[in-house]
């Protein structure tokens, strides 16, 4: 699997999409400063995450298929400069409304890293290859999530919120310039369709396959995103704990993520995907009943909000990469459209359903763990989607 020029790929894919995993966790442990600051409940700084995960979402639909017809490259240096000038607003954001306007464009220009990490693998690899190069990237991809929310709360600690900004501006300049000298593109012209966007997305998505792998992504996504946007109130608003502290229980979970990601790239030869699949929905189950458990008995401990993430993370390391390498896999002529509706649409997803969740009571972590939990039934339903869809292929093979 190791092509020429697949650790350098790599590191880019990895750096690109890291930018906006950082905007999306990192000021977290800096929610009770920002509120403060900004003169808001903490509750309503989750509507920053949901403003970002939403454009975010949107922006891949415009991405991914143009990426398809002009190139991969263009497509980054185009987005990481619209994210630099939101970055620049985020930066003087002086109130709430500046800042989720800042958060808005952010959001607008990185979702090209959303695409480009479904779709530049893609044009490279296949089969269980893909498999093992999609779990490759999605491990490289915890050390952003890890590295953020430390550094956001020893930047908070040492300056203020606003340096977390302030660093996500200065990474995402230097982000443009190395792609722009060091990114070679990865799908040559000749490889490139011409079909129009409204055609290259009715084509992905009348793939019955496609919807239910969409489906447990955007569930799984949505699961994650909840606990970082209610981490940083249960935990610092709720339990009092400080920033730093904050920062650090926030990164335990993350590790599970990697583990998740490691397990099913050494399984992929051996093990069946509809048995990999089976495994990741087996931990998110564990993870929300962890959570969920306490929090109906009026309790909000640090174990078990931790705990429970945790086992939700491994679950979730083990679909990322198994479920996108199946939805993407047999569509090389529409990678770039079908990696566009799987980020756009988690991101969407998972926007809406923070957006949601943060308009209701926090009733300690009871209001976690059942959202965590409606998340893993969507997967569970999914995962049978894909079941029915194989068998009703297998017979349409025999006959």
């Amino acid at each position: 699997m190791r092509s020429k020029g697949f650790y350098s790929l790599f590191t880019l894919i990895v750096m690109l999409v890291a930018v906006g995993q950082m905007t999306q966790t990192m000021y977290v442990p800096s929610i009770s400063e920002m509120a403060r600051d900004l003169m808001v409940q903490p509750g309503r700084l989750q509507s920053v995450m949901a403003v970002y995960l939403i454009t975010y979402g949107f922006s891949q639909f415009i991405y991914g298929p143009l990426s398809d017809r002009i190139g991969r490259r263009p497509v980054i240096l185009a987005g990481v400069s619209i994210y630099l000038l939101g970055s620049g607003i985020t930066v003087a954001a002086g109130s709430l409304s500046v800042l989720l306007i800042g958060s808005f464009i952010q959001g607008m220009g990185i979702g090209c890293g959303g695409v480009m990490c479904r779709t530049a693998m893609r044009d490279r690899f296949t089969g269980a290859e893909l498999q093992k190069a999609n779990s490759l990237v999605s491990m490289g991809l915890i050390v952003s999530p890890l590295l953020a929310p430390i550094l956001g709360g020893w930047l908070t600690v040492h300056m203020n919120w606003t340096a977390s900004y302030w660093f996500l501006f200065i990474f995402s300049a230097i982000t443009l310039l190395v792609m722009g000298f060091k990114y070679e593109e990865t799908l040559p012209k000749e490889a490139r369709g011409n079909q129009c966007m409204i055609a290259s997305y009715r084509y992905v998505l009348g793939n019955v396959r496609f919807q239910g792998y969409l489906l447990c992504l955007v569930a799984v996504t949505a699961g994650v995103v909840l606990f970082e946007s209610a981490a940083g109130v249960l935990l610092g608003h709720v339990l009092k704990l400080s920033s730093e502290t904050v920062s650090l229980l926030f990164i335990v979970p993350l590790p599970g993520s990697l583990f998740g990601s490691w397990l099913v790239g050494k399984l992929a030869n051996r093990v069946s995907h509809q048995n990999l699949l089976n495994l990741g929905i087996g931990f998110l189950a564990a993870g929300a009943l962890v959570t969920l458990i306490p929090g109906l008995m009026g309790l909000v401990n640090v174990e078990t909000i931790i705990g429970g993430a945790t086992l939700y993370f491994v679950g979730a390391g083990a679909l990322f990469p198994t479920a996108t390498t199946g939805a993407v896999e047999p569509f090389p002529q529409q990678a770039g459209t079908a990696g566009a509706i799987l980020g756009g649409m988690s991101n969407l997803g998972a926007g809406a359903v923070t957006l949601i969740v943060s308009l209701l009571p926090m009733k300690g972590q009871m209001t976690l763990g059942a959202s965590m939990l409606m998340m893993v039934l969507l997967v569970g339903f999914s995962l049978q989607m894909i079941k029915r869809y194989r068998a009703l292929d297998a017979v349409a093979a025999q006959g």
